[in-house]
């Protein structure tokens, strides 16, 4: 998902109100640079992005095929869709699509949040500017870290034991791997935490993180062989 911030409408501005288009400033603002706010005109053409705040694409995309099988969902239940989806790449996303109507025109509002980014980035968007947070003991700054951690971990576990395409055999491997690539270790006694959870020893751990970060050099262009 990218950080780069587009605010535009359509012309005419026939498909989204200010309200809509300050509704999705807000949640964008809300929770920070790797979350991307669409709003789709369901009226005609159907399924083109009105507005959009903290993405990239532009007024006048297309739903993408995931959104639009969401969408489908959603025409049935008339209920906001709240679910895990994923970006081509692999990368987990926190999704929400909610139908809304502007006057005689349907709408639709989809917000994604990456949860592939680095947790310290996410935390940094999430928690307020540090002049602005109240007067807080160490202790509860560290359980307020702790909370974030044990949520991030379990929703890591949760996602992988429900992926179909990730053998059994490799699930503690896998989120081992993906909570690295979230920045997880990076906080004291992460390791600790998730070997709990895991039910397996610390050492299996530094043992996934050193073949995780091996993996790594190995697909560095600079480790690559000139042809």
């Amino acid at each position: 998902m990218n950080t780069t911030v587009t605010k535009a409408l359509t012309t005419p501005l026939q498909g989204v109100s200010e309200s809509y288009a300050q509704l999705a400033e807000g949640l964008a603002t809300l929770y920070g640079r790797h979350c991307e706010v669409v709003v789709y005109s369901l009226h005609q053409p159907e399924g083109v992005a009105v507005y959009l705040a903290g993405s990239s694409r532009q007024p006048g995309a297309a739903m993408s095929e995931t959104e639009q099988r969401l969408l489908n969902q959603l025409y049935h239940t008339r209920n906001e869709r709240l679910c895990l989806t994923h970006q081509r790449l692999g990368a987990p996303v926190r999704s929400l699509l909610q139908l809304v109507r502007d006057g005689e025109v349907l709408m639709l509002l989809c917000v994604h949040l990456d949860l592939s980014a680095p947790l310290h980035e996410l935390m940094n968007d999430l928690l307020p500017p540090e002049n602005e947070r109240p007067q807080t003991s160490a202790e509860n700054f560290s359980n307020n870290v702790e909370e974030l951690v044990t949520l991030t971990v379990e929703r890591t576990i949760d996602a992988i034991n429900a992926d179909p395409h990730v053998a059994n055999n490799a699930k503690n491997k896998q989120i081992v791997t993906t909570l690295f690539e979230k920045g997880i270790f990076d906080i004291k006694d992460a390791i600790a935490m998730v070997s709990d959870k895991l039910n397996i020893s610390k050492h299996t751990v530094y043992l996934y993180i050193r073949q995780k970060k091996r993996d790594d050099e190995e697909l560095s262009p600079n480790n690559q062989e000139n042809p």
